[in-house]
């Protein structure tokens, strides 16, 4: 024995390579641990030796089990700012984990032990480096630990923690050395609770892959608690430091104990149906008790522990800067500028970019001097005066050719490469039909007819045209007319419902033909709609003007909230408070998902309290003002998962048809049409590569009919998370290898290049305001109309009153311009976290990397394409590139980068 323990601590190594456990799957789970077959090691991995001998394994067996010391080596994040309090606490912690209140570790093996039949586990074994390197200031430091096991223990697969500390720390990942088999690698990236908020140990799963029934005898009641920890009991208020995932309807929003202005309806439910959230369990307020009370800035929201944005130095690049937006510089700006003060020319909205906006700042706002933000597009200036200067820098689509905005050719160009390219149909009816019920909203006959837009079909009849492919649309009419009297009633906003007909010219581009706006039923002696056709003399230039701004708002307005926040941020919600819920770690589904659900509940959280919710952003900004949600939960009513995977979206919306000689499967009826091109190769590369690892570990249907995990985390989604549309026929089936490869496949697409397509051109689009202004103020003017001399008086005054004035357009640009921003830690499409450990199965780390050799690939192509004159939609003189489904970026707003997940 005393030979074994010599031979055995000689053989640990210092410092922990960071191999996968890939060998697991080699070694004979019947026999003993000792005794192993040869294994390979991925490629760029360094070779380490097992810690056994086989000679010295020979001698072990026959002998009664030893006791020999393994070595866990834990890497801990430091956080980057510690406030006194924290500071304190820490050197208390460094104190008493000297006298016994310290972290402990036990390691479980995957084996039971036969005697006991409970798992076969270390002797209890503590840090003992803790108190010495309480002072290191490197972001990462490695803690080790010796572990005593018997010599029969079998194959390490989880480990717990238990932190009796009183602070919380973020583990990030363990290795245990010593072991035959070489290295196991649990991967953590948690925070670790003191026993004085959660006094339950932690527990932690080797990178081993496991589906349930493969689960080996000694994980399986930890798997099976840990998921339950998880779920919860749903009762209580959930504190910060909880894991726990549970949903609640949107009752949030509103603030009745503020008055009446502050009441918003509950979304979610029979009556307003819509996607559940994570549930916080806050009381309720004191006059509905059917809404639940406010958590307002800057204090936190409830999301679960682990979902909260990490603490290091460059995670507090993105959400510190939200954070002083919404709580210091917004404030700052309304005590600044004055409500009804309108831009005097488009000379003053471009000064905001080369002068800056003055602003006065008060104490409170010594946090926006002093925040550090490199390579970003506000930067505040203190002044001579004693207050400051925002200052913006010049969005992309005034960098190339700061006049194009005006012109018919960009404004078309826009519905396939700008930030909204989602809503485009194929004209299948002409004149358009509506689908309200006329019960309600009466004959909404369109007003559109042929003699309006037939001298600009190139010789064509509007039939011909159609029936050739030439003929496109967006229409909002049915989205917005049901809401227009309500908007309209609203003070300094006016909207109508409009549809706008695109017609495709020989170069491949997209000229507007006629623009319909509707309102509601009018009053005698007035028109509900009106259609306005491309100009012919100076009058009319200014009303197309003014018609496509009205376009540009219902499209701002649909975007951000039913294409961006309901289909990318609200829809996805459910599939990841699921996923923690029924999917242990070990899954290797859950494996595959995780760098997907990054930071998404937290983001939501913040959008609730700060974005979406009663007077918030949102409401402040987009002309549906406090109906933006209401507007958001009817767009929900038409949504389908089954339709959100982008083959099946184009050809919903018409805009390509069903080929399979083609490459993808489909023929796109516009051929330069950036958005669907770069997107159908990273939906290819996305499908690919979940395919391969769907096969790897369901070879069969029954496999995926009998894994109790994945159908109730898809079952919960369905029931739970949208159960206002559960009883629809059209959620796909997962019954195959294939149904389960979609369903991943449609998940994550919709939380990376989907979202990446809607979310980093909000700035480079819409910081210059005439461009995509999100709201409007005025009607357009005609003959009978008091203000139709003012209009013809001085039409550009007109038009600029019309748009958002000068505090409301400043405050929308410094919040999309937050937003559209990449923090330096973002992680893209092709990469992930523990690159080589995130599974201990190499198989699919190697495919892994095949997956991000196809994105960079795709990188390259996008680039070409951005170069190819013959593609007038992305190249050209003054044509900015389509970049926005660029899988890479740099820090900033960049108007390009694919990140895994919504994590903004």
């Amino acid at each position: 024995m005393a030979l074994v323990k010599e031979i055995m601590g000689r053989s640990m190594i210092e410092k922990p390579p960071f191999l996968p456990s890939n060998t697991l799957k080699k070694i004979h789970h019947n026999h003993n641990l000792l005794s192993v077959n040869p294994v390979s090691v991925p490629r760029r991995i360094p070779v380490v030796k097992a810690a056994i001998s086989e000679d010295l394994a020979k001698f072990v067996k026959a002998e009664k089990p030893v006791t020999f010391k393994a070595r866990a080596v834990l890497t801990v994040r430091n956080k980057h700012q510690e406030d006194f309090k924290e500071t304190i606490v820490k050197k208390i912690d460094a104190f008493t984990d000297q006298i016994g209140r310290n972290v402990v570790l036990e390691l479980y093996s995957t084996d039971i032990d036969p005697k006991t039949r409970a798992p076969k586990k270390s002797k209890e074994a503590v840090l003992k480096d803790w108190s010495q390197k309480s002072n290191l200031k490197s972001e990462k430091v490695n803690y080790t630990s010796d572990l005593l096991v018997d010599s029969d223990f079998g194959i390490p697969g989880a480990i717990t923690i238990t932190n009796k500390h009183q602070k919380e720390f973020y583990l990030e990942s363990i290795t245990i050395e010593g072991f035959a088999c070489g290295p196991v690698y649990f991967p953590c990236n948690s925070w670790v609770q003191s026993t004085n908020d959660h006094p339950n140990p932690r527990v932690f799963f080797s990178n081993q892959p496991y589906l349930p029934d493969e689960t080996p005898a000694g994980l399986k009641l930890l798997r099976e608690k840990e998921l339950r920890d998880l779920r919860g009991d749903g009762k209580g208020v959930r504190k910060l430091s909880d894991r726990v995932y549970d949903y609640d309807v949107y009752n949030d929003l509103g603030n009745p104990d503020r008055g009446n202005d502050f009441i918003r309806p509950l979304l979610g439910g029979e009556k307003i149906p819509y996607p559940r959230r994570c549930r916080t369990g806050r009381l309720p307020t004191d006059t509905d008790i059917l809404a639940e009370s406010r958590v307002e800035k800057p204090f936190p929201l409830y999301v679960p522990r682990d979902e909260q944005f990490e603490e290091s130095k460059q995670n507090a690049f993105s959400t510190g800067r939200l954070k002083a937006v919404l709580h210091n510089l917004l404030p700052s700006m309304v005590a600044s500028i004055s409500k009804k003060h309108d831009f005097k020319g488009f000379s003053q909205i471009e000064s905001l970019y080369s002068e800056g906006l003055p602003l006065k700042l008060g104490l409170q706002d010594d946090l926006l001097k002093k925040l550090r933000l490199p390579n970003l597009v506000t930067r505040l200036h203190e002044s001579s005066q004693g207050g400051g200067l925002l200052k913006y820098d010049t969005p992309k689509i005034l960098s190339k050719d700061k006049f194009s905005w005006l012109r018919d050719y960009e404004f078309g160009r826009q519905a396939l490469a700008g930030v909204n390219p989602v809503n485009i149909e194929k004209l299948k009816v002409f004149p358009p039909v509506s689908q309200l019920d006329p019960e309600i909203y009466g004959q909404q006959e369109s007003a559109l007819k042929e003699e309006h837009i037939s001298g600009y079909l190139n010789g064509m009849s509007v039939q011909q045209a159609m029936e050739e492919n030439k003929l496109f649309i967006i229409d909002y009419h049915d989205t917005y007319l049901p809401f227009l009297d309500h908007i309209n009633s609203l003070d300094g906003r006016k909207a109508y419902a409009t549809r706008t007909i695109f017609y495709l010219t020989q170069s491949g581009t997209l000229k507007p033909v006629g623009i319909e706006l509707s309102l509601p039923r009018a009053l005698p002696g007035s028109r509900s709609k009106q259609v306005v056709t491309p100009p012919v003399d100076a009058t009319s230039n200014w009303t197309w003007q003014l018609a496509k701004a009205h376009v540009c708002s219902n499209d701002a307005g649909v975007h951000q909230l039913a294409n961006h926040w309901l289909r990318t941020h609200a829809a996805m919600e459910p599939f990841i408070l699921s996923a923690h819920r029924q999917l242990s770690a070990m899954h290797p589904i859950f494996k595959l998902l995780d760098p997907h659900m990054r930071y998404t509940l937290e983001i939501n959280a913040l959008a609730r309290q700060n974005l979406i919710n009663a007077d918030g952003v949102i409401e402040q900004c987009f002309t549906p003002g406090r109906y933006c949600m209401e507007i958001s939960a009817a767009a929900y009513k038409h949504w389908r998962f089954d339709l959100e995977d982008l083959p099946s979206d184009l050809i919903r919306r018409g805009m390509a048809v069903s080929d399979p000689s083609q490459r993808h499967g489909l023929k796109l009826l516009i051929e330069d049409y950036p958005y669907a091109n770069d997107g159908l190769l990273i939906w290819e590369a996305i499908q690919k590569w979940v395919h391969t690892y769907v096969t790897r570990y369901y070879s069969d249907p029954s496999l995926v009919c009998n894994d109790r995990e994945l159908q109730a985390w898809y079952a919960e989604s369905i029931n739970v998370g949208h159960a206002d549309l559960r009883h629809e026929n059209w959620w796909p089936e997962l019954a195959t290898g294939d149904d389960l490869t979609a369903i991943l496949t449609t998940i994550i697409w919709l939380a990376s290049a989907q979202h990446a397509a809607l979310n980093f051109g909000q700035y480079p689009y819409g910081g210059y305001v005439p461009n995509r202004p999100p709201l409007m103020r005025r009607l357009i003017p005609d003959e009978h109309d008091p203000a139709y001399m003012s209009f013809l008086d001085d039409p550009q005054k007109f038009f600029l009153s019309a748009l958002p004035s000068m505090l409301q357009s400043t405050k929308y640009m410094a919040v999309v311009d937050t937003l559209s921003t990449h923090s330096p830690d973002e992680e893209y499409i092709g990469e992930r976290q523990q690159r080589y450990t995130w599974t201990g199965d190499e198989e699919m780390v190697e495919a892994f990397d095949g997956f991000s050799t196809e994105i960079q690939r795709i990188e390259k192509e996008i680039e070409r394409r951005n170069r190819d004159t013959c593609l007038k939609n992305r190249c050209g003189a003054g044509v900015l590139p389509y970049e926005l489904l660029a899988p890479g970026s740099q820090p900033g707003v960049t108007c390009r980068g694919v990140p895994n997940s919504v994590s903004i």
